[in-house]
């Protein structure tokens, strides 16, 4: 898509729940083993070409989705202060799930005490998992079937050994309990989804490391995508970029988002809070909640925050956010995101590949 094109999508609806319906609470969670770029070109490359993303965090051997979903849905309660009793729902988005049949949501609701009287889900859709799983929180609580209810994106690093793929395969993300507006620290104003099919990324049942078809990557998956959703949104609700205080994108790498959010009319000042993957990699389905965490973590009431997610295959989520007064009590009540990212142990190759099983004994 060239710049400027945004074309109108015919017959497109915003998304609105009966009941205006909030961010309660949210947290995030960063292993805090880092794997620099300079490793991983020093083991493939000789040490020569470079990567825009500086390192990438890489869970230990006892972290996987599970274990970091835990935790962000911890932090998440803490800055909601409910009893994890009053959640109807407890949703995990990720592409990688510990197991192919058991779900991780149940876990997770079992650790936080959310069980028995809960609806537990696992949600897919590439790295757009946990938008996906907070627009039907959204729903659930919009329409009253629910308070509250609990979305998370979470994933672990993947990438193929020496593809390019490895510089910024990482792990990390976010959980968030969407309640009712007026006791919510950010109000959801509206969002919008923008889906079709296309070939870029994909990961086979049985196979240890996804695929990407590099043609499709940029211009016809991730910026026909995050534009089109970015630019509906904001048409249909009659705002341009100089209408948000911030704006967070889907960050696969550092170029694009940059890219993107320019295309949009957004300046540096407005995107830099939340473009993390140059710190931390791309955490997947937790790349777009991670940023939006980062900038809650410093965002002031009144602020507007526009956030578009996207999952390879290809479709993308995009969230028009308005921050409450609530937001200056609650963030002192859990680890933000730089302190995570400030929390770092580097690790070289080999430990990383004992750490993601990329040694295989048998």
């Amino acid at each position: 898509m060239e710049s400027g094109e945004h074309p109108l999508k015919k017959g497109a609806t915003l998304l609105r729940p009966a009941r205006a319906v909030g961010i309660a609470g949210y947290g995030a969670y960063v292993p805090r083993y880092r794997l620099p770029g300079r490793e991983i070109a020093r083991v493939w490359t000789g040490g020569t070409g470079g990567s825009p993303v500086r390192e990438k965090a890489v869970p230990g051997l006892d972290e996987d989705v599970v274990t970091m979903s835990i935790e962000a849905a911890r932090n998440a309660l803490a800055r909601a202060g409910i009893d994890p009793q009053q959640l109807r729902a407890v949703w995990v988005g990720s592409e990688s799930h510990p197991y192919a049949v058991k779900p991780t949501s149940t876990i997770v609701a079992e650790s936080i005490g959310a069980v028995p009287n809960v609806q537990a889900a696992d949600w897919e859709f590439a790295c757009k998992a946990g938008s996906e799983a907070i627009q039907a929180s959204i729903g659930l609580v919009g329409s009253s079937m629910a308070d509250y209810a609990l979305a998370i994106g979470m994933d672990t690093a993947q990438g193929r050994p020496g593809d390019a793929l490895e510089y910024t395969a990482a792990a990390g993300g976010a959980a968030y309990i969407l309640g009712p507006a007026e006791s919510a620290l950010a109000v959801i104003n509206a969002t919008y989804s923008f889906v079709t099919d296309t070939p870029d990324f994909w990961r086979r049942e049985g196979e240890m490391y996804p695929s990407h078809g590099d043609r499709f990557t940029g211009e016809p998956a991730y910026f026909k995508h995050v534009l089109s959703a970015g630019k509906t949104l904001m048409d249909a609700l009659g705002k341009t970029a100089k209408d948000y205080d911030y704006v967070i994108l889907h960050q696969p790498n550092v170029k694009f988002p940059q890219r993107a959010a320019g295309m949009l009319g957004f300046s540096p000042e407005q995107y830099k809070p939340g473009l993390l993957s140059g710190e931390i990699g791309n955490t997947y389905s937790g790349s777009s909640l991670i940023g939006l965490a980062a900038t809650l973590d410093i965002a002031r009431p009144g602020d507007r925050i526009l956030m578009v997610s996207y999952g390879s295959g290809a479709g993308s989520d995009a969230f028009d956010i308005t921050v409450t007064e609530r937001i200056t009590a609650a963030v002192p009540k859990a680890p933000t995101v730089r302190d995570y990212i400030s929390r770092r142990t580097e690790i070289d190759y080999a430990l990383y590949a004992r750490f993601r099983g990329k040694i295989r004994l048998e």
